[in-house]
Parts: structure tokens; sequence; C-alpha cells
């Protein structure tokens, strides 16, 4: 059985999905932009700002669902520019104790949603 995953604390979806689905003690969350969840404008000034306000709002997903980034298993990121990699690393790295740090992927794409420059999705476990 799978339980939906909202909150305001994040930006609301902006398509036929939602901001994350539990099913048993695995959260699958979907892909986060620099959304800001109270404007819904774009934290966009520069890659720093885009990935502390997508890191903010898979914050706010996993408090939803009563995780933290401790509970995070995988991470995939996709960016729009590999040359943003090391800006993006140190600030998701701020997130994580780095012995206990999730399996993650990243991923060089030729577009984002609202052709942001990041945007990254977790798999959590309680």
């Amino acid at each position: 059985m799978k339980k939906i995953i909202n909150t305001t604390n994040a930006p609301a979806p902006i398509g036929p999905y939602n901001q994350a689905i539990l099913t048993g003690d695995t959260l699958y969350t979907s892909g986060q932009i620099a959304l800001n969840p109270l404007t819904g404008a774009l934290n966009n000034a520069s890659i720093e700002d885009e990935t502390t306000q997508v890191m903010e709002n898979l914050k706010a997903v996993l408090d939803a669902a009563d995780m933290t980034f401790e509970n995070v298993i995988k991470s995939s990121i996709f960016i729009a520019d590999m040359n943003d990699f090391s800006k993006i690393n140190a600030i998701y790295g701020t997130y994580f104790n780095a012995e206990t740090a999730p399996a993650r992927e990243t991923v060089e794409v030729a577009n984002l949603p609202k052709f942001v420059g990041v945007e990254i999705s977790m798999i959590a476990v309680k």
C-alpha cells in the first residue's frame, strides 16, 4: 500500500505527481528544483542558491514523512552543466555525514524543468 506525502513546506507539484510516495518503510521523493514553496518563484541567483533551495525542499519532504537526511539511502542528481558539479557537491555535502552518506549518481542532462541548473530526487528508508 502506498501513502501520498505532500507538504506545504515544499513546492506544490506542477504536474500529475506527488512530492513523495511512502510504501512500507521506503520513501521515494519526486525530483525537487529550486522553487521557493512560499512564493513559487525560482531561487536561482546562483547554482549554490539553487542547490540550497533544492536541499531545503527535500528536507521538508523528508520531514513530512518523519525522516531526515540520515534515512536517505540513494540520491539522484541531475545537472545542466557538469562544470557546476563541485559547487553543487559542496552544498549537497553539508546535508550529510560523510561516513553515512547515501549512494548517488550525478548525471548531466540537456535540460531540466524551468531550465534550472539542478534537480535532485532521493530514496529513504525508516
